[in-house]
């Protein structure tokens, strides 16, 4: 079977075939290259308009034989662009008569990675231009367990390269140039497993503007924004019990990047995958090997249909190729109580030894981070974390009593609570609990920053919330529906009923806002900010 994929979601017109046989997949790429500055949506289109013709005809004169099925880029990406791809898409299997498929640009990022790799159901991290985010599997779908609060990782980069006057693309140009760099502090932006590029690049800009060398702020730009991509992808194989991860997107070409990924992930026991660069940038390729699969599960578009969405989240998509039950399912080897014996527990930060009564934290080195970087955050997190524990519970939230600090270590003695994280004893009235304690926490000016199912511990009576290390203290509504919004994602991740069990919490902390008197400065409540937040669009 040999599928024909095209894609065009922003500046890359590209074709490929793919033949199932044989495995093989040629691609051919005409990519849009501005004379200055950014992507032009006006100029992108033109390119995609002309080029389109081009790059069909050499991929249809290579393939070894007649084409099944024509799979094209459906979105998310540049409307302009997108319906001059889905036109030709369409016409083309019309003229040939084959089914049309239709694909969405993030997932197929994510599904070369699984293919390739032959892993089960993988942790994805997606690292492009317009796009960042931590993709999970889970009943049906591709649930959207950390993303980018504002603009995505490449097009974050582009935006201090253009500051400097280098042209586009810039992450090439920034990896040269941080090889001969020494490393810069820069803001480090990290909310559960959201994370945030628009405090660094101002921060980066300032400083080339103060007369840091360039080479200096490229250097501290690499090592700070792919830890903290690192970071949630860690993050997120911790919140799923995965150990398998793939990365996507045209990022995923820096070196250093990769080299974070493999070393967290040989850290944790757990296996990294990052496809060879032609499949790792925006291309048909990957386009045409979902389609593929797709195809085979049926699932094609209607005769002359061809939307777009440039808004098409990946989240969005039921994944009809592969079996519902893969992701699902509990793993077996998973501690659904803390032994009574003393245990060693691996998390995302700290390794954690539980004792009967007492249990001790310690955030140990990250070696893939800068040596500077990693003496900071663990240092200003466990200090954090001793105050914001003990703050939280003189405002009524139930957490460990914390025993002992030592900041120079990164180390914590807390008391022992809870039998289970709420992961694993997921109920709509302990949902209602964290509501309500995130209310109570928000109206005291605290921000957990990290409110995930295995940030919270339940037993028969209590639930408690644990693991402030994130947190800060604030008055801004902004930051108080960032905390709703990563445990919103942490249920999608790791709750069968999610959106059940998401009303009962949100039901609650309303009850929690109003008893409070409104929450925070602004005018609007904190789940409107929450709305406003989930619909910001990033995947444009």
């Amino acid at each position: 079977m040999r599928i024909l994929g095209v894609e065009g979601t922003a500046w890359a017109a590209s074709a490929a075939v793919h033949d199932t046989e044989t495995e093989s997949t040629f691609i051919e790429t005409d990519a849009y290259q501005p004379d200055s500055g950014g992507i032009h949506p006006r100029e992108a289109a033109e390119h995609m308009g002309d080029a389109i013709p081009a790059v069909i005809e050499t991929a249809l004169d290579e393939a070894d034989g007649p084409i099944d099925a024509v799979a094209f880029s459906r979105g998310p990406g540049l409307g302009p662009c997108l319906r001059i791809v889905g036109t030709a898409a369409r016409s083309l299997a019309q003229t040939l008569d084959v089914p049309l498929v239709g694909v969405n640009h993030m997932v197929a990022h994510l599904e070369i990675g699984r293919q390739r790799s032959g892993f089960d159901s993988p942790v994805c991290l997606n690292a492009s231009g317009a796009n960042a985010h931590v993709l999970g599997y889970r009943n049906g779908r591709y649930r959207v367990l950390g993303e980018t609060m504002d603009t995505g990782v490449g097009n974050a980069i582009d935006k201090f390269t253009r500051h400097v006057g280098w042209t586009h693309p810039g992450g090439p140009k920034v990896e040269a140039a941080a090889k001969e760099g020494e490393y810069v502090d820069l803001p480090y932006v990290v909310k559960g497993m959201d994370f945030s590029f628009s405090g660094i690049m101002s921060a980066a800009k300032a400083a080339s503007d103060d007369g840091t060398p360039v080479e200096d702020v490229c250097r501290g730009l690499e090592e700070n924004v792919f830890a903290m991509l690192t970071e949630v992808a860690e993050r997120a194989l911790s919140l799923t019990d995965r150990d398998e991860l793939v990365l996507g997107g045209g990022v995923g070409q820096n070196e250093r990047l990769r080299s974070m990924l493999a070393e967290m992930c040989e850290q944790r026991g757990a296996d990294f995958f990052a496809p060879e660069p032609r499949f790792l940038r925006d291309n048909a390729g990957m386009v045409a090997v979902l389609g593929a699969e797709m195809l085979r599960a049926g699932d094609t578009l209607a005769v002359g249909e061809s939307a777009v969405d440039p808004d098409f989240r990946p989240d969005q998509v039921s994944v009809t190729w592969r079996d519902d039950a893969d992701g699902t399912a509990d793993d077996p080897d998973r501690a659904d109580a803390t032994p009574d014996a003393e245990e060693e527990v691996t998390g995302a930060e700290a390794t954690v030894t539980v004792g009967t009564e007492r249990v001790v934290k310690r955030r140990l080195p990250k070696s893939y981070r800068h040596p500077e970087l990693d003496e900071r955050l663990r240092r200003d997190r466990t200090v954090l974390e001793a105050r914001l524990t003990s703050d939280a519970r003189r405002a009524g939230v139930p957490t460990p009593v914390v025993y002992d600090v030592d900041p120079v270590e990164g180390v914590i003695e807390f008391e022992r609570v809870g039998d289970a994280d709420l992961r694993d004893g997921l109920t709509a009235d302990r949902v209602r609990d964290v509501g309500r304690h995130l209310a109570a926490m928000h109206a005291a000016g605290l921000v957990h920053g990290d409110p995930t199912t295995r940030n919270v511990r339940v037993d028969g009576d209590l639930t408690y919330l644990i693991d402030f290390g994130l947190g800060y203290y604030t008055d801004d509504v902004e930051d108080y529906a960032m905390d709703l919004h990563v445990f919103d994602q942490s249920l999608a991740g790791t709750a069968d009923d999610a959106d059940r069990l998401r009303t009962a919490f949100e039901a609650a902390y309303a009850e929690g806002e109003a008893a409070a008197g409104g929450i925070g400065t602004a005018d609007v409540t904190v789940l409107d900010q929450l709305r406003e937040v989930e619909g910001r669009g990033r995947y444009q």
